[in-house]
């Protein structure tokens, strides 16, 4: 998990990052209007029928493992008197996604950034464009601080990879002559067969039960090596080599590259540190 802080008209508001996605502290956020009774301020705002609504169909869109039928229960009862809903109950009952408790030092209702610019408006109008406003300036500082980060690893990799040796293991396996000979559809499955052994469709059909694509679950010497690849199938296209040629001197190079990167210690380090991140 990583953390970010900012600050919002001189509240500080948590960041966090799961699986990729930011979540906002709800309870940081209902600080602005009570700051002795924050998780109160959020559960007012649960208890609006438009909230569950909104919460619903945020879900519907997202989360392909949500209640439904527990979610008409919630949203009948909405807006009542009686009605009383607290994040946690709507997270173990629903099995929401959206929203995140924790406990600890940080703890609080957390929720993903699109709900929790949602909460803010009902907040403060004002509050919500302020906070727009620092939430994009902490992304934008984040892909700053990202990209020095990989255009310097970047460079000190293909330094090794131009002077370094190269060591006598395989890592991608060699292409057979008919895998060779055959036409593909796309540059991106070039790349593939290359790097990768396979197209993209023949990793679908072998991974049925993963989502995305093949390049998601590369490693970050794959991803480098890709990266590499690209430029390089560039610059044969603009030579005028046919694909088949292309294919060979792509494999060959993939070869020559993995080895090398999997056994450098800079890109090791790399791969234990993004590792521990992403707890």
């Amino acid at each position: 998990m990583i953390m970010a802080k900012m600050d919002v008209q001189g509240k500080e508001i948590t960041v966090i990052t799961r699986e990729e996605d930011d979540y906002i502290s709800l309870t940081d956020i209902a600080k602005y209007k009570n700051n002795n009774a924050p998780a109160d301020i959020v559960k007012n705002w649960m208890r609006s029928r438009s909230t569950i609504e909104f919460l619903g169909l945020w879900e519907k869109l997202n989360n392909p493992a949500f209640k439904l039928v527990e979610f008409d229960q919630f949203k009948n009862d909405a807006g009542a008197n009686y009605f009383v809903l607290s994040p946690q109950k709507w997270i173990e009952t629903t099995n929401a996604i959206g929203l995140v408790s924790k406990s600890g030092r940080y703890g609080g209702t957390y929720a993903h950034k699109d709900i929790a610019f949602e909460f803010a408006s009902w907040i403060s109008v004002e509050f919500k464009l302020y906070l727009i406003k620092e939430f994009q300036r902490l992304k934008d500082d984040e892909r700053k601080q990202l990209g020095w980060d990989i255009r310097r690893n970047l460079a000190k990799i293909n330094y090794r990879i131009h002077t370094g040796a190269i060591k006598e293991n395989l890592i991608p396996a060699e292409l057979s002559k008919q895998q060779i000979n055959n036409i593909y559809a796309s540059e991106a499955d070039v790349l593939n067969m290359a790097l990768f052994g396979k197209t993209a469709k023949e990793w679908r059909d072998t991974n049925p039960d993963k989502k995305g694509n093949i390049r998601d679950y590369a490693d970050i010497c794959q991803l480098v090596c890709l990266s590499n690849l690209e430029n390089l199938n560039a610059h044969f296209i603009n030579d005028g080599l046919m694909q088949g040629e292309r294919l060979v001197k792509l494999n060959k190079i993939a070869i020559q590259q993995m080895k090398l990167l999997t056994d450098d210690s800079g890109i090791k380090k790399l791969k234990d540190n993004g590792t521990d991140n992403k707890g």
